[in-house]
């Protein structure tokens, strides 16, 4: 399977920066959202991270331009009728996931396939949406994805050999490390970081220590780079709610269980970061 042109569904932190190392790679890159307002937010983060990586000499000027060259803003989904590989980074939400997938299966040329960057959604569920199963599978990139290098492959049920191996490829092409993942809630990295998150949120609600307190004892004596607190903040906690409810309803145990104080904040509607408000408070 040779991949030249890719959709990417959403534009928002991960898309656009799923578009942007694809576009970096060489890749012919259509960059997808609901509203022109969205696509032209997502280019404009494209734009001043390279324009950033110049500055700082890691990138020379006429590679920015040629990588800004392969990006094409769309807001109509009938664009993905001539590429290889969609990914979608939309919301975290099957319903609007399937709704999805299933559309693409008749606008997206017979031989493409059809990846989710999903961080805790069954690729199986998302795949039983269309008539191609077996060309639907998982790519779950991290943030931010210009500097992390790691991309969770996950076979859905019936994800075929050829799909995984093209999609592998492909991640390495991105200068990333693809690491094979079977179909299971939150796979690797979201089973065994959301728990963590979760229980330092409840080492908060008891009155164990004080946030500054949790976040300075994970990253002076685990080495973490980021306390989990702050990195509740940074991923969103309505992200992180919705993680940890996938993970309880797939599972059905409650280790898995949110705990009452991020469902307090989420709808008091601190999210972290994007709101300006988490557990920590930003400008």
């Amino acid at each position: 399977m040779n991949i030249k042109k890719v959709m990417v569904i959403g534009a928002g932190q991960m898309g656009s920066g799923i578009a942007q190392v694809c576009a970096v790679s060489g890749y012919a890159v259509i960059l997808h959202d609901l509203k022109q307002e969205f696509v032209d937010r997502g280019l404009s983060t494209i734009k001043n991270n390279l324009a950033r990586q110049v500055e700082k000499a890691k990138m020379a000027e006429q590679d920015r331009a040629a990588a800004l060259s392969r990006l094409t803003p769309s807001i109509h989904l009938s664009n993905a009728s001539g590429v290889d590989l969609v990914i979608e980074a939309a919301v975290e939400n099957m319903e609007i996931k399937t709704k999805l997938f299933s559309e693409l299966d008749q606008i997206a040329p017979a031989h493409a396939i059809l990846a989710s960057n999903t961080s805790s959604l069954p690729i199986t569920e998302i795949a039983a949406a269309t008539k191609r199963p077996e060309k639907v599978i998982g790519m779950h990139f991290m943030n931010p994805v210009p500097v992390m290098k790691l991309v969770e492959i996950i076979r859905g049920l019936a994800t075929a050999d050829e799909v995984y191996t093209a999609i592998e490829d492909m991640s390495k092409t991105l200068s990333k490390v693809p690491v094979e993942v079977n179909d299971f809630p939150g796979f690797v990295s979201n089973r065994i970081l959301m728990p963590m998150i979760n229980e330092a949120i409840y080492t908060l609600y008891e009155g164990v220590a004080s946030k500054e307190a949790i976040d300075e004892v994970m990253k002076l004596g685990m080495n973490h780079p980021m306390g989990p607190l702050t990195l509740a903040d940074f991923i969103g906690l309505d992200t992180c709610l919705y993680i940890m409810e996938t993970l309880h309803e797939g599972f059905g145990d409650d280790k898995y269980r949110p705990c009452p104080l991020l469902r307090k904040y989420v709808k008091a509607g601190w999210l972290g970061q994007k709101s300006g408000r988490g557990f920590f408070m930003y400008n």
